[in-house]
């Protein structure tokens, strides 16, 4: 091979081959990065609400400017909460309990405060949250009360104050380091307790606690006010099922529609990167021939060489390994700098996805990876057959 190759080497343009790596680099680092990025944002769309199974839907009336402006409560009654429980498509359903007292709250991370501000406290029955009764559960006379945050605090915290301040971010499996302490005020008396943060909800936008502690609380600090709720939760088996959207229109309701939404967005995900994904096959594609036309023109300049060879005994084979070698490790250069070049992009982009949504599980980079070895075997052989073929033909010309 050594005395083959330093036969065929001198009219090797440096120029071709370098655009054919640069372009099928290029190809291939805009199918490799699409896939990636598409592995790696799906599960903020996919992941279910860690408190919240992905059967229940949050109900609520629709607020519009004859209601604001009469003043009409967007309370529910009792008798279109039993209309809606016996509906076919509901499984169960519960009320929202709002608190009927003022809560004060100061919120730090490490000593450091990040929160003062007046709350307000929601509950459901316990059956609609999902976590382990242990830690869901309130008992008289405690001072210590299990709270749900809503996401959008430990982003804003993630994502603002957590950078500006130097301070590590909070994850799932960090909410130990929340200091939470609650200050209620009702009923002529003022008491102090500490909120145990058991995690965050995406689909809340109040703080939620256990159905216990706001009966009592709301007794105790407010035992003269009784507020009709303003929110249900129920339970059914296909949120995105049309006769719920119908009968919730009909009767002027709208339901939370977060995960119609994620629908629709992983929908328009896939689209994108599918496009994107198939904008760098083309370029991949077109590398090929950039190739191919490089190879050609090489054998083309190389015929009477190529033929002598052939006619002193060499195979097509070995007088084709020269530059099936060459093409091979232009391949292998292309996937390593591509991977390496979607590791440090992916490194950017996963920085600011994970401190938005920390609670998500990200996957690695393994399934980019096999892709690009992937694209590389199926190139490398088609660039093989391709380069031995055209071997074959100079072979047979000259038995001719």
């Amino acid at each position: 091979m050594t005395l083959v190759w330093k036969l065929l080497r001198q009219h090797i343009s440096v120029p071709q081959f370098a655009g054919f790596a640069f372009a099928n680099l290029f190809g291939m680092l805009i199918v490799l990065l699409g896939y990636q990025f598409y592995c790696d944002v799906l599960p903020v769309f996919t992941s279910q609400d860690s408190f919240m199974k992905p059967g229940y839907v949050i109900v609520s009336k629709k607020v519009g400017a004859a209601s604001t402006l009469s003043g009409r409560a967007n309370t529910f009654s009792e008798a279109e909460i039993d209309a809606l429980a016996g509906r076919k498509f509901v499984g169960k359903i519960g009320r929202f309990t709002a608190a009927e007292y003022r809560v004060d709250a100061r919120m730090g991370i490490g000593g450091q405060p990040i929160l003062s501000s007046e709350i307000f406290f929601e509950s459901v029955p316990d059956e609609f949250v999902d976590v382990p009764l242990k830690d869901w559960k309130y008992e008289e006379g405690s001072h210590e009360v299990p709270i749900i945050l809503p996401r959008t605090y430990i982003n804003m915290y993630n994502f603002g104050f957590a950078q500006t301040h130097s301070l590590p971010k909070i994850s799932e499996g960090l909410v130990g380091m929340i200091d939470f302490s609650i200050f209620i005020h009702g009923n002529g008396r003022h008491d102090a307790f500490k909120g145990k943060v058991i995690g965050f909800s995406s689909r809340l936008n109040t703080i939620l606690v256990p159905q216990a502690f706001m009966e009592w609380s709301n007794s105790a600090y407010s035992p003269e006010r009784q507020s009709a709720p303003t929110r249900l939760i129920m339970e059914t088996a296909n949120p995105a099922d049309e006769n719920i959207a119908k009968y919730l229109d009909d009767n002027g309701l709208e339901v939370d529609d977060d995960r119609l939404q994620n629908e629709k967005t992983t929908y328009f995900l896939r689209m994108t990167v599918t496009v994107v994904m198939l904008v760098g096959a083309v370029i991949s594609v077109l590398s090929f021939y950039i190739l191919m036309l490089s190879i050609y023109l090489l054998v083309q300049k190389n015929t009477t060489k190529l033929e002598n060879l052939l006619l002193i005994g060499y195979s097509p084979f070995r007088v084709a390994l020269p530059y099936e070698v060459l093409t091979l490790c232009l391949n292998a250069v292309v996937l390593v700098v591509a991977v390496v070049a979607v590791a440090l992009a992916r490194g950017y982009y996963m920085e600011v996805v994970e401190t938005l949504f920390p609670q998500v599980e990200y996957g690695s980079m393994i399934p980019s990876i096999l892709l690009g070895v992937l694209l590389f075997v199926a190139v490398s052989m088609v660039n093989l057959v391709a380069i031995y073929r055209k071997m074959k033909r100079i072979w047979w010309r000259k038995d001719m």
